[in-house]
């Protein structure tokens, strides 16, 4: 198989439970489109990725010894304030309201999943 060009150089790679309502929710929050699906026998995902925006996230559903296991991702965006709210509006638990901040507007959340979302609008 021949790497895709849009593979950066370091990409995080989430095993999740739910990895279908894990889909739904960053296409919901973020528009993420999803690039790759493949399904293990049993119908659950053993190799999946979305894109948001230029970033790739690789995930797999948990399954015996993959335990889930969530991540913390930095993303800087320009509409960080209609994300912060589809994002509690879709289940997410605010831990950061959004603020004006030295570096930039910012504001963080968690899914349900227990992934932590920091979100940043640099101001340049």
């Amino acid at each position: 198989m021949k790497t895709p060009d849009y593979y950066l150089p370091i990409m995080p790679y989430l095993i999740l439970d739910k990895v279908s309502e894990f889909i739904a929710f960053t296409k919901a929050v973020f528009n993420a489109e999803e690039r790759m699906i493949v399904p293990r026998e049993d119908g659950t995902i053993m190799h999946g990725e979305i894109s948001i925006e230029k970033a790739v996230i690789m995930f797999t559903d948990s399954a015996g010894h993959y335990q889930a296991f969530p991540a913390g991702m930095f993303i800087q965006i320009d509409n960080i304030d209609e994300v912060y709210h589809r994002a509690i509006k879709h289940g997410a638990i605010s831990l950061q309201e959004l603020d004006e901040r030295e570096y930039g507007r910012s504001a963080g959340f968690q899914d349900r999943f227990g992934n932590q979302w920091w979100l940043t609008k640099p101001s340049y």
